[in-house]
């Protein structure tokens, strides 16, 4: 029996953590990066031997109470907690056919309406499913991908739009790995994530990382081609109506020279020089 995608994400945030971030003591060089086995074991409070039958995947049913003694242990946030009972079959995993492609039209309604605030919807597998005309002059028309993920990791062009592109890179894995957790078997996050191992090494590192995390509050610094450089704040937030999608929104600091770009970027957009 081969490793449990349980086995493996635990593993992977066990290679994370170092025993200063634990206040463990330190005992010397160490032979692979983060805690050991008996480490986490000990954090938790489980044997050593059961640590290790978890993580090759010869124990795939822990109790609840062992899960979220591991989570505290591993110093995973409440989202990496929740994917961690995802793993352990303690709480349910979504179907595939919870994420509709249609965006509810007083949602479409209410983003037409922020001429400034660049608006976009997007799915688990970070499809964007609509945008408003200032989103679509921030990211080029769209002339890569409608993919977010793409974006991040295939548009040659990317590592100049994102001025903290190894932020947003790891970010937005940790965020991949989320919905994955919460619809596996959900067909277009699988072709993405198959696609996205295959083409990018970059990608396929962050994957092996096991991160997996929510969107919150960011900033983002961007490199536009039209309007030069923009620090936005983006807030994101789940869209009750349709499960699984989730609308994010970039705002300037008023008064900032991003908001004076932010501003004619609105003005190419209305008038649709942007190209």
């Amino acid at each position: 029996m081969g490793p449990s995608e349980l086995g493996e994400y635990l593993s992977g945030r066990r290679a994370r953590l170092g025993p200063d971030q634990v206040n463990l003591p330190s005992t010397g060089p160490r032979r692979v990066p983060g805690l050991r086995r008996e480490e986490v074991a000990l954090l938790a409070g489980v044997s050593v031997d059961y640590y290790i039958r978890l993580e090759q995947g010869r124990e795939r049913t822990p109790s609840a109470q062992v899960v979220d003694a591991l989570a505290t242990a591993l110093r995973l946030g409440e989202d990496g907690r929740q994917h961690l009972f995802r793993l352990a079959g303690l709480s349910p995993r979504a179907r595939a056919a919870a994420v509709p492609d249609r965006v509810d039209p007083s949602l479409l309604e209410l983003m037409s309406a922020w001429p400034h605030n660049p608006a976009i919807v997007h799915n688990r597998a970070f499809d964007v499913l609509a945008s408003n005309a200032i989103a679509d002059a921030l990211f080029h028309d769209w002339t890569h991908s409608r993919n977010l993920m793409h974006v991040v990791f295939t548009d040659p062009a990317a590592r100049t739009f994102y001025r903290d592109w190894r932020e947003v890179a790891r970010n937005s894995v940790a965020g991949f790995r989320l919905g994955h957790g919460k619809a596996p078997d959900d067909p277009r996050i699988q072709q993405v994530l198959a696609e996205l191992l295959d083409v990018s090494s970059a990608f396929a590192e962050l994957w092996g990382s096991h991160d997996a995390r929510g969107k919150a509050l960011e900033r983002k610094d961007f490199e536009h081609r039209d309007v030069g450089p923009l620090t936005l704040t983006m807030q994101t937030f789940d869209v009750r109506s349709s499960p699984g999608q989730e609308l994010v929104v970039y705002h300037a600091e008023p008064g900032s020279p991003s908001s004076e770009a932010l501003a004619l970027l609105g003005t190419l957009a209305a008038t649709g020089r942007s190209t």
